[in-house]
């Protein structure tokens, strides 16, 4: 007996039709969107590849990039197939290619899924990826005349402006380094020469932070200098004073935009693969309802639609069979293979 049958009319076939080739083309506009934020995302981390030490992944987005694609090409085969269907003669030509296409539609939605999966599992990647470049961003923002780091000044000072952001886990990560290079400290002067040698490793480090730092929504003008000396400025006390530079880490703010980016696609993808299987389950019905016409040459005429020819257990079973005399079969031909030589 099939699974899940329906009757249908010709009313019932041309609404049916109709209604998948809508379907079908939502889904080649959610494929065209899956392609453009693949696209994006890649050229998110290609912008954002210094401040992850240039050891990011782009296996999602060039995924995402394929998936997109396919979902498109896919999606427009099957409109076309729905937009034909109600014409014997064009219906004919795609009648054979049904069954490979609805298993092509399987994988793919097989892939989706996994790349939806990867959407929300790589995002501990992404940050620790963040965690360990933001930590040498900083440590090599000084040196603007280094072939290779020439803009990390730059490309470090725009991020924590675009993200409202200040080091790596907080401003005091700017305390831990020598952010200003030694061709603009005047060794000559005693003070920058006591603060040089007091440092075990020869460094200039002062409780200060880079002007990218400073919140420009502050009424005080920014104290970017002495941050934890209360007596350099006026009406000042660091401990309880909200400071008018940026409180959170620039690896929690790129994290949270990369997270967020990566949530929104990853059910944007599980989105479409409800659309997928639903277009799949249409299209089986509209198949199976044109085949089973009581009389083709009458489109007036009932005909049944259905999932399945066969009750759910049947059909794993006579697949499970099916594989099982596959397997036998190169199982023999193995044996022949080794007998003959």
């Amino acid at each position: 007996m099939p699974f899940m049958p329906v009757k249908f009319n010709l009313q019932k076939r041309v609404k049916l039709a109709q209604g998948l080739w809508m379907i079908y083309w939502l889904s080649v506009i959610v494929g065209i969107l899956i392609f453009s934020l693949g696209l994006f995302f890649k050229v998110e981390l290609r912008k954002r590849s210094e401040m992850m030490d240039n050891n990011e992944s782009h296996l999602v987005p060039n995924l995402l990039i394929l998936v997109g694609l396919l979902a498109g090409g896919v999606s427009a085969f099957g409109g076309k197939v729905c937009h034909d269907s109600l014409d014997p003669v064009k219906f004919a030509k795609w009648k054979p290619m049904l069954k490979p296409y609805l298993l092509l539609c399987c994988g793919f939605n097989v892939l989706m899924l996994f790349t939806a999966l990867l959407c929300f599992l790589m995002q501990f990647a992404v940050y620790l990826t963040l965690a360990e470049g933001l930590k040498n961003s900083i440590k090599f923002y000084k040196d603007t005349d280094t072939p290779g780091r020439c803009f990390m000044k730059r490309t470090l000072d725009m991020t924590q402006i675009e993200f409202r952001c200040c080091g790596n886990n907080n401003f005091r990560d700017w305390f831990e380094v020598q952010w200003i290079s030694n061709r603009y400290l005047d060794m000559s002067n005693d003070l920058v020469k006591d603060r040089v040698l007091s440092n075990v490793e020869g460094k200039y480090l002062m409780d200060s932070v880079p002007f990218s730092c400073c919140n420009p929504g502050s009424p005080r003008p920014c104290i970017q200098h002495h941050l934890t000396n209360n007596t350099a400025h006026y009406d000042y006390d660091h401990r309880i004073e909200e400071l008018n530079i940026w409180s959170r880490g620039c690896r929690e703010a790129l994290f949270a935009y990369f997270s967020s980016m990566m949530n929104s696609i990853g059910v944007l993808i599980l989105f479409t693969i409800m659309l997928e299987s639903l277009d799949m389950a249409g299209l089986k019905y509209l198949a199976t309802a044109l085949e089973t016409m009581e009389d083709p040459e009458n489109p007036e005429c009932e005909s049944e639609g259905f999932l399945l020819e066969k009750g759910v257990k049947e059909t794993f079973a006579d697949l499970f069979v099916k594989m099982k005399m596959l397997r036998g079969g190169n199982e023999v031909e193995g044996g022949e293979a080794a007998e003959a030589t």
